[in-house]
């Protein structure tokens, strides 16, 4: 399992999708998609099937492969 928090972010928020690429999570957009909408990440414990949940800081995001 890989995990990230999401700190130091300069802008109001950062889409999930973007913040799996931005911390080295997953190497493209696309597989951001097929893992989040297969049930694969998670968003401080709990499924998160949103590409665009809007993430403001703080979150711990975890990837099980």
């Amino acid at each position: 399992m890989k995990t990230a928090t999401v700190e130091n972010i300069t802008t109001e928020y950062i889409k999930l999708s973007d913040a799996l690429k931005f911390f080295g999570l997953v190497k493209s957009g696309g597989d951001a998609k097929v893992l989040i909408q297969g049930g694969k990440v998670s968003v401080d414990g709990e499924v998160c099937t949103m590409r665009g949940k809007k993430l403001r800081g703080g979150e711990i995001i975890s990837l099980v492969e």
